[in-house]
């Protein structure tokens, strides 16, 4: 067993990149929403406690005994959780007096543990609008900045059985120079984690766990084509063999040929794979629908019942496979209070309960990149590993408003030029994910001596380490211009190309 971190989640936009920092360190953490009660299970080596959009001066805040966590094991609380710890314990905490947000460099610092090798000056960055005014009585602060006068601080061995530090930075994210090296100090010298979980100790812990976990039982996947089935089912097919069954479904609105390349693929990955065609039903039921949410939804049960239909040939199946990531699960979580739907992800609905199925996760805890690490250690063919990722409800949510069958013909002929030309310019691998979007307006055209009125379709290329946030891809205009040529001149139907130079946040990766 691996040793592990827990991050409690308060709310903050940076939780996911303190997870990150610490599994780039080869040491395990999971997220945890701050509502939900500690589990101190074997192998638990510390706790952090993330920032939070609460004031602790807000009645509605959440507020967990952190004394309680720290006799139990080492704590690290930043921003919110430093102050939340300072007010448990008796200081005080309330409006800051000066700006403490953005850059901000460390001095008089304390050369403890925490703040080991990390020298004077040290930029960190500050985002928060309450500070600590009085500490707690015996607490020490080992730094300060020129405005913050408790920038980090510890509290004394008389207070909990184990170290209890707290900052008043972010130390996760780049603008931190020495964040990941506080983090280090934290989880390796302070906590004493050991530096082992690696892709190929995923790999064995998981396959015996799937071993233990489903017995002599059969499994039942759904294969997408994409990196987090494919990687999810040759886990779960390296530990039970051919009682694993895959279905793949042709819902109509996949990528120009998408469906015979991905099975030919599977057959040579050696998974016991059966390929689906349900294209006109989903057309038929999607006719006329406009909203993305419906559309969603529509997809997504129709894929179950198709996925039922074929499951029910299949006898004594107890399990269901899923590619669920981390990113689904944090996503649709809601940390505290009512849950702001941001969309509904096709891998965490009903699907288990509805078949009476128990379900198996392999990848439930991993970030893409991370899965793409698993997979390449498992030896799978680059062809899938590098895929960009793909929406569940695919083409559905690309054609905006109505769907019909010309139109995704349409798109999946645009689409195909566009990733085409990136592959050809070696820029496919260089960007996270790109595809193209047909748009609900037409516009007037000139072709040759005619006018045209047609349809506009939008280019979508983005950068990105797990698809948390996103960039959008800075394409050369020469490229930009080919690709727009080209599909204005084989696409019937499409007179008018643009660029998306939105990033993620404000926008989604997706239209819909």
């Amino acid at each position: 067993m691996n040793d592990k971190i827990l991050i409690l989640d308060f709310g903050s936009q940076y939780t996911q990149l303190i997870a990150r920092g610490i599994r780039e360190l080869n040491i395990y953490c999971e997220i945890q929403p701050c509502t939900k009660p500690v589990q101190y299970e074997e192998g638990l080596k510390g706790i952090i406690l993330s920032g939070s959009p609460f004031s602790v001066n807000d009645p509605n805040a959440p507020k967990p005994d952190i004394k309680a966590m720290a006799d139990h094991l080492p704590v690290l609380a930043v921003c919110y959780g430093a102050q939340l710890l300072a007010q448990q314990a008796g200081g005080e905490v309330g409006k800051s007096t000066h700006r403490e947000y953005g850059r901000a460099h460390l001095h008089n610092i304390v050369h403890d543990p925490l703040l080991a090798t990390i020298a004077d000056g040290s930029q960190v960055w500050m985002s928060h609008s309450d500070t600590i005014k009085h500490l707690p009585e015996g607490f020490e602060v080992i730094a300060q900045t020129h405005n913050i006068p408790v920038a980090a601080f510890k509290a004394p061995a008389s207070y909990a059985k184990n170290a209890l530090y707290a900052i008043q930075f972010h130390p996760e994210v780049t603008h931190s120079t020495d964040g990941r090296q506080l983090l280090k100090n934290f989880v390796t010298d302070i906590c004493g984690c050991k530096q082992d979980w690696t892709p190929a100790s995923f790999i064995h812990d998981t396959v015996e766990r799937i071993k233990n976990e489903v017995g002599d039982k059969k499994v039942v996947m759904a294969l997408s084509g994409g990196v987090d089935s494919t990687v999810a089912a040759t886990l779960i097919h390296r530990a039970i063999g051919d009682r694993l069954y895959c279905i793949f479904v042709d819902n109509g609105l996949l990528r120009k040929n998408e469906f015979e390349q991905v099975l030919e693929g599977y057959k040579h990955l050696g998974l016991n794979t059966k390929g689906v065609d349900a294209k006109q039903m989903f057309y038929k039921e999607l006719d006329g629908v406009t909203d993305p949410e419906k559309k969603r939804k529509i997809i997504g049960r129709l894929f179950i019942d198709v996925f039922q239909e074929e499951a029910t040939h299949l006898k004594d199946i107890s399990f269901l496979g899923q590619g669920t990531i981390y990113p689904d699960v944090i996503e649709s979580v809601s940390v505290h209070g009512p849950s702001v739907t941001i969309k509904s992800h096709h891998n965490v609905g009903g699907l288990p309960e509805k078949m009476h199925m128990s379900l198996v996760e392999p990848l439930r805890f991993l970030f893409k990149d991370e899965v793409r690490r698993v997979g390449k250690e498992l030896g799978i063919d680059s062809i899938f590993l590098q895929r960009h990722p793909f929406p569940g409800p695919g083409l559905g949510i690309r054609v905006l408003g109505a769907i019909t069958e010309e139109k995704v013909h349409m798109l999946q002929e645009a689409d195909a030029i566009y990733i085409q030309h990136l592959r050809d310019a070696e820029l496919y691998d260089k960007v996270w994910q790109a595809g193209t979007i047909l748009l609900p307006v037409q516009s007037v055209g000139v072709m040759g001596d005619e006018r045209t009125y047609e349809f506009t379709v939008a280019l979508r290329a983005v950068t990105s380490v797990d698809g948390m946030t996103a960039d959008w891809a800075h394409l050369p205009h020469e490229f930009l211009a080919k690709v727009s040529n080209d599909i204005i001149n084989r696409v019937k139907g499409i007179n008018r190309v643009v660029y998306d130079i939105s990033s993620k946040p404000p926008a989604t990766i997706e239209w819909e």
